[in-house]
């Protein structure tokens, strides 16, 4: 992936990033505490599962109407892509937006109804994960 932040330029990574996202979405804070229990023993805490936790709590809120806080949790993950180092800007790409995209996990909604709240990297990102498992185009 480009855009690789240096070390003293990034200001997410993985021990930080979801700070911010229990401030836009108290609702998912059970879910993240019980992930952080059971991985709490772990070096690193995988970041991609966490992730996919996320995406189907936004497709269930998709499904449910409930898209208040939507554009502050979209806030959140573009600046993980802009502000993140390379772990936490990855797990935001191909954790989460990735996982928004796959149309199995969506019973009564389309992927393409979180376009309105992706903002301008996450919504470039969007449309290269969509290139890549439509035609094989590379995710650079």
């Amino acid at each position: 992936m480009t855009g690789e932040n240096d070390a003293a330029d990034f200001t997410f990574d993985g021990s930080n990033m979801f700070e911010p996202l229990m401030a836009a979405d108290p609702s998912f804070r059970g879910q993240w505490d019980r992930f952080h229990d059971e991985w709490r023993d772990e070096a690193e805490e995988p970041l991609y599962l966490a992730l996919s936790e996320l995406a189907l709590h936004l497709i269930h809120h998709l499904e449910a109407g409930k898209t208040d806080r939507f554009s502050d949790i979209f806030d959140v993950v573009e600046r993980w892509i802009v502000e993140g180092n390379r772990h936490v800007r990855e797990a935001a790409i191909v954790g989460l937006l990735e996982d928004l995209q796959n149309p199995s996990l969506h019973r009564s909604t389309h992927p393409d109804r979180f376009k309105p709240w992706l903002r301008p990297q996450s919504a470039i990102w969007w449309a290269k994960l969509y290139a890549f498992w439509s035609d094989g185009t590379p995710l650079v």
